[in-house]
């Protein structure tokens, strides 16, 4: 509670309110893309905010490069279901669920 997360590319802050290939999960931080293209290639670097202590923590830029060869390695194409298995809401409540693709 209270933590927020922002990603940086080449320094400036991404925009994902118009980017429907991005996608940051607010339960992890985890930045996804779906299907990477050559100007995604850079450097990313998460900044987490704590909104109580109005504090922020940048971590170290971590570079995307394409590779030439095809392979996806571990990236096959599957789905990402990170559910609880119970999730309470009170009436009239909203309550965010997080399920996306991952890969080609």
């Amino acid at each position: 509670p209270g933590l927020s997360y922002t990603w940086i590319f080449n320094n400036d802050t991404l925009d994902l309110q118009e980017d429907g290939r991005r996608f940051v999960s607010q339960e992890t931080g985890n930045l996804y893309l779906a299907k990477v293209e050559p100007w995604d290639v850079g450097n990313y670097t998460c900044e987490v905010t704590n909104t109580e202590a109005q504090r922020s923590v940048r971590g170290p830029p971590t570079p995307l490069t394409l590779r030439s060869d095809g392979v996806m390695g571990e990236y096959e194409p599957k789905i990402e279901v990170r559910f609880p298995e119970t999730t309470y809401a009170a009436k009239s409540s909203s309550v965010r669920l997080e399920c996306f693709a991952l890969g080609k």
